[in-house]
């Protein structure tokens, strides 16, 4: 299986360098990591493809000149379909796992810049994301207590 072939990009019109390839491992159903993004003056476009057990999926649009601002959209990656996530530059993006020990990889079309780094609170008001319900959902202290969106 190809996970990343940019010809195939190309014919949709998408087209970008990738720069940095990441891999993220969860052991527990219920991890939820995000919402995030970078901000400029490095933004970055996301490949994202669940290659072990399965994840649900999410982007927020947090650009204001863009039609679908305020709007997310959410799939469900899993190594069954295969379906690949493409996330365009200035949208938050996060996960939460739907199985054990499941694994994603990205490609990205910039460096990671520790200090560009924007976040979005996973259950922010403005937005309303419909997560999967959950009896323990595992998160870190810092994705837990991102302040209210400022739109």
């Amino acid at each position: 299986m190809r996970l990343f072939c940019n010809n195939e990009l190309k014919k949709e019109g998408l087209d970008f360098e990738v720069k940095q390839s990441n891999f993220n491992f969860s052991i527990k159903e219920g991890t939820l990591k995000g919402m995030h993004y970078q901000k400029y003056p490095y933004p970055e476009i996301k490949l994202v493809r669940c290659i072990r057990g399965k994840v649900f999926d999410v982007i927020a649009d947090i650009r204001k000149d863009s039609p679908t601002y305020g709007k997310y959209f959410s799939v469900e990656l899993s190594e069954e379909n295969n379906k690949m996530i493409y996330i365009p530059p200035y949208v938050a993006h996060g996960i939460q796992t739907l199985e054990d020990n499941s694994a994603i990889c990205y490609f990205v079309s910039e460096a990671y810049h520790g200090d560009s780094c924007g976040y979005l609170r996973w259950n922010d008001p403005f937005f309303n994301i419909k997560w999967p319900e959950c009896k323990n959902r595992i998160m870190t202290e810092k994705d837990r207590n991102i302040p209210d969106f400022i739109f």
